[in-house]
């Protein structure tokens, strides 16, 4: 495997399961649907509140890679959901459905060997496909460890359930 294709490769891995921690399909898998909206004493947001961030951020930063005309939500408040429950019982799935979306089609830019990693983006301040997504998986990565603490704290993880 020559460099790029080493790169392209770990890029997608710490993406698709951060190699160091659970993926986001374990972490979200089975979420008691009561405690969706729950904020556990001490916490500044729900499990919903975390995901929705998670699918916005993420989505933002696919978008601004791959369209020009891209205009980002107002910060910080358009990164957030209005309230810490979600609007209706199939909010989660669609959440849920649309950050995997997102991140298959951010896992097939960086995959695709026309997409140069290093390029500075035109419409952007310096930015690059390496950076962007650089920026997603940690900001990923940090949000699904706070998803995990709160499970841990509402009583909905278990040992099996992740690391």
């Amino acid at each position: 495997m020559d460099n790029q294709a080493a790169l392209r490769h770990q890029l997608i891995e710490n993406l698709k399961a951060g190699n160091a921690h659970t993926s986001f399909p374990d972490t979200v898998k089975d979420f008691p649907a009561e405690l969706r909206g729950k904020r556990p004493k001490g916490s500044p947001h729900s499990p919903w509140e975390l995901l929705e961030h998670m699918r916005i951020a993420q989505w933002d930063i696919l978008e601004f890679s791959r369209d020009p005309d891209h205009v980002s939500p107002s910060f910080p408040d358009g990164y957030w959901p209005a309230e810490p429950e979600p609007p209706d019982e199939k909010a989660w799935d669609r959440s849920v459905n649309s950050f995997c979306t997102d991140l298959h089609s951010f896992c097939a830019l960086i995959a695709d060997e026309s997409t140069d990693l290093y390029a500075r983006l035109p419409h952007g301040s310096g930015q690059t496909i390496l950076r962007e997504a650089l920026v997603a998986a940690d900001h990923n990565s940090y949000h699904l460890g706070q998803l995990v603490l709160l499970r841990r704290l509402l009583g909905a993880w278990t040992v099996n359930a992740g690391t």
